[in-house]
């Protein structure tokens, strides 16, 4: 929680506690003060006329305060209102983007794995949660511990200690026996329900995303009835949570209404001993009315906490700071050759290595194609070799620098990876490809879709503004491989790393994409994850990925078999 707490503050603790929290503050003693004023003179005004001395009484200065009070309470309202809702958003904001940045630099395998719907409602889930720990924890909290003390102060200075004692002992002790008895059960039914609720959402989402496949597969009225029985398990979970709510907002009412009893009887009794003006009870009696906005927050809060916490637990890991990266150089020689140096990659300690204890040497403008069955291990090469997966043993080098000491960015500079699987956005053609390169001419995007043979078809559709749908929805399978080797050919990188970039392709279309990529990048060495003979043919070498996890040269592409 705590973590949560500095993340959200970070830039945000002047608006929220310095004047957010000084403003609460405030709201709730002007409240208190407000009915103190008008009990004590509504009864001082009372005791002045039975004693004949009404038409001396002073009724101007109390009238003035009383609606000092009133107006001041409102505006002091509506400030702390719009400056601690503002730097809620702002923290909350900033937090969403440091959770969506963290999730970028996970390791790749966990990427590769994470469904971006669900990890996207989780995420936002949990952000909307974690908000309440400023309004509906930290702030109420900070401010009734600070006016129960004010008033204490007041109570004792103007009245008597015994009321004073009694009536924020009442408050502070009655809520933390309610706090004791029901934040668990609270806890747990938030839980629960946010559990449930979450179960809810998957489960909606999937029926919407694949509706057409389970009608068609006979199997849509039983996915129904699945999300009608989550959807009855959500609201029985909401239904116990409201009985807990309402259950804790009784027993703080039995609170709000002990502490002016408790005024009541102490204030009767020393006025009627004469060791205190009836004006001066009232006022004690008045407070501890008004005091019972200030633990109101509490049923609220007690809600939300077990919502909250669980919350905190998932993002304070994120939150960590990660650790530094070596400060290694920064600039790569020109010239530098990418070799893998007896790599060896298990993904488990008991398990049979993927690749086995691999060496090979990309050189600069050299063309390299990767061969074998599918599965065995083509691709966790090319990942190696991008510096996305680390080996189990061995070295992948740059020149003579380690992949692993390089900064991000310098890597990245030197190496693009092009996965199987394309990668577009929603938005235009020119926008997919200045993902790449931001500062790019359209001139030189146009040449980048004419090295891989779409030029004329982005033309013919409306240029470099053609609008694509979600994951680039609007092109084809093929075309939309030849948009992502397009923004590669950008980047420019010393070393392209291509995981069977034909696929899709018609053999003509896929010869002259391959040629294209060659004109353009003339420097580049090209490492290809190879399933058609056109990418083993453009390859100067061939190696072929054995099923032991070896590595073997062959001759020719020709005597390859491919399955």
């Amino acid at each position: 929680m705590r973590a949560v707490l500095r993340a959200m503050l970070r830039g945000q603790m002047r608006p929220l506690l310095l004047q957010g929290l000084a403003l609460s503050v405030l709201v709730l003693a002007m409240g208190a003060a407000l009915l103190g004023l008008s009990g004590w003179f509504i009864t001082a005004t009372a005791a002045a006329g039975m004693a004949g001395a009404g038409l001396i009484f002073d009724v101007f200065r109390p009238s003035a305060g009383i609606r000092f009070l009133a107006i001041g309470r409102t505006a002091a309202r509506y400030g702390e209102r719009l400056l601690t809702h503002d730097a809620v958003l702002r923290g909350v904001a900033a937090l969403r983007l440091r959770l969506l940045a963290a999730q970028t630099r996970a390791p790749f395998e966990a990427l590769t794995r994470l469904r971006a719907g669900e990890s996207l409602n989780r995420l936002g889930a949990d952000v909307e949660a974690l908000d309440g720990v400023l309004l509906r924890l930290l702030i109420p909290g900070l401010a009734a511990i600070t006016v129960l003390a004010g008033a204490f102060g007041m109570l004792w200075w103007l009245v008597d200690l015994r009321i004073a004692a009694s009536v924020t002992g009442c408050f502070t002790l009655g809520a933390l026996l309610v706090g004791a008895l029901v934040a668990r059960r609270a806890a747990r039914a938030s839980r629960g329900l946010e559990d449930a609720t979450q179960d809810y959402r998957r489960e909606m989402v999937d029926l919407l995303r694949t509706r057409r496949e389970r009608a068609l597969q006979g199997t849509l009225a039983d996915s129904r009835a699945r999300l009608g029985r989550l959807d009855h398990e959500r609201r029985q979970r909401a239904a116990r949570l409201d009985r807990i709510e309402r259950t804790s907002g009784a027993a703080l009412a039995l609170v709000a209404a002990a502490a002016p009893a408790a005024a009541i009887w102490l204030g009767g009794a020393a006025a009627l001993g004469g060791g205190l003006s009836p004006a001066l009870a009232a006022i004690g009696v008045f407070v501890a009315l008004a005091l019972a906005e200030a633990v109101a927050p509490l049923r609220r809060g007690l809600g939300d906490y077990g919502r909250i916490a669980q919350a905190a637990r998932r993002v304070a890991p994120v939150l960590r700071p990660a650790l530094p990266q070596p400060s290694g150089q920064t600039t790569i020689p020109a010239g530098a050759a990418l070799s893998l140096d007896t790599v060896t990659l298990r993904r488990g300690p008991d398990r049979a290595p993927v690749l086995d204890r691999v060496s090979m040497t990309l050189t600069p403008g050299e063309r390299v194609a990767l061969a074998g069955a599918s599965g065995s291990g083509k691709s966790t090469l090319l990942m190696l070799a991008a510096g996305v997966l680390t080996p189990t043993e061995g070295a992948i080098r740059l020149g003579d620098l380690p992949l692993d000491i390089l900064p991000p960015e310098a890597l990245r500079r030197a190496i693009t990876l092009v996965p199987q699987r394309a990668a577009l956005v929603q938005g235009s053609v020119a926008e997919n490809l200045r993902l790449a390169a931001p500062e790019a001419s359209d001139a030189e995007l146009y040449a980048a879709l004419e090295a891989t043979q779409l030029a004329a078809v982005i033309h013919t559709r409306g240029g470099l503004q053609t609008r694509l749908g979600p994951r680039g929805a609007g092109l084809s399978g093929g075309e939309a491989r030849r948009l992502v080797l397009a923004r590669a050919v950008l980047r420019r990188p010393a070393f392209l790393l291509l995981d069977e970039p034909t696929e899709g392709l018609d053999a003509p279309t896929a010869q002259a994409t391959l040629t294209g990529l060659a004109q353009a990048l003339p420097q580049t060495a090209m490492l290809i994850a190879a399933h058609r003979h056109a990418e083993m043919a453009f390859a100067d070498r061939v190696l072929r990925v054995m099923p032991n996890g070896h590595l073997a040269a062959t001759q020719s592409p020709e005597l390859l078999e491919i399955p």
